[in-house]
C-alpha cells in the first residue's frame, strides 16, 4: 500500500510539473518571428504560384470550352471563371459584385463553371441551367435562381425555370443528356486539376484569386490582370 502511495504521489508531481511547463509562456525571440512569418510568406507564394501554373496549364478548357456557359462577351479580352453552386449563399452574395463587374467592363467575358456539390438540390439546379442553355435561357435562368431566396429544393428550381419561360418537359430530358453530364463531369475534373474544392472559385486571367469572396475586388483583380 505504501508503494502503490508513493508512486501515485511521483506521478502526481511530475504531472504537476507538466502542466507548468506547458503553462510557462514562449521564448518572444524577435528573430523566431521574423523566422516564421518569412516562411509562411515563403510558403503561401510557393502555394499561389503552383494554382497559377496549374490554371494556366488548363486555361483553354476553363475559358474555351463550349459546354461552358459564358455570360458576359464572349469576345472579350480578359476572361473571369467562376466555379460555383446554386445553394451556396456566398455564391449568391458575391453574384451582384460580378454582375456589376461585366456591366461596367466589355472588356471582360464571364464564363461559368457548373459545380454542384453541396445539395442534392445543387446537382438538379445545375442540370436544368445546361437544359435551359439548350433553349437560349441559361442566363435568365441562372440569374433568377441566383437571386432566389430561402432553401432550394426541386420544386422552387422547376418554378424559377417557369418564370424565365423554361420549356420544363423538354429540360427534364434534356437535363439527362451527355452533353450535360459530360460538362457537369469535366468541370469536377478541372476543378481538381487546379485544387478547387469549394465554391465559389474564381479565376481571372490566369490568377486562381483566394480568400474569403466578401472580399475580392473583382475591378482591382481584373486591372491587374490587364497590366
Amino acid at each position: 500500500m505504501a508503494i502503490r502511495l508513493r508512486i501515485a504521489c511521483v506521478a502526481l508531481t511530475m504531472a504537476v510539473a507538466t502542466l507548468a511547463v506547458a503553462a510557462a509562456p514562449l521564448p518572444t525571440d524577435p528573430r523566431v518571428a521574423r523566422a516564421v512569418q518569412d516562411y509562411l510568406r515563403q510558403q503561401q507564394a510557393e502555394e499561389s504560384k503552383d494554382r497559377d501554373e496549374r490554371v494556366a496549364a488548363h486555361l483553354d478548357a476553363l475559358a474555351n470550352n463550349a459546354g461552358s456557359p459564358v455570360l458576359a462577351n464572349p469576345h472579350g479580352d480578359i476572361t473571369v471563371v467562376e466555379f460555383f453552386d446554386y445553394t451556396c449563399p456566398y455564391c449568391k452574395a458575391a453574384e451582384p459584385r460580378l454582375m456589376h463587374l461585366v456591366a461596367g467592363d466589355r472588356r471582360v467575358k464571364l464564363v461559368t463553371k457548373e459545380f454542384p456539390i453541396l445539395t442534392p438540390a445543387s446537382m438538379i439546379a445545375s442540370r436544368m441551367a445546361l437544359a435551359a442553355a439548350k433553349q437560349g435561357k441559361y442566363r435568365a435562368f441562372h440569374l433568377a435562381l441566383m437571386q432566389r431566396e430561402g432553401i432550394l429544393n426541386e420544386s422552387g428550381i422547376v418554378e424559377t425555370a417557369k418564370a424565365v419561360g423554361v420549356d420544363v418537359n423538354r429540360a427534364r430530358r434534356d437535363m439527362a443528356a451527355p452533353d450535360v453530364t459530360g460538362e457537369i463531369i469535366a468541370n469536377f475534373n478541372l476543378a481538381r486539376a487546379i485544387r478547387v474544392f469549394q465554391t465559389p472559385a474564381y479565376i481571372v486571367g490566369t490568377h486562381l484569386v483566394t480568400g474569403d469572396s466578401a472580399d475580392i475586388n473583382f475591378a482591382v483583380e481584373v486591372a491587374r490582370a490587364k497590366k
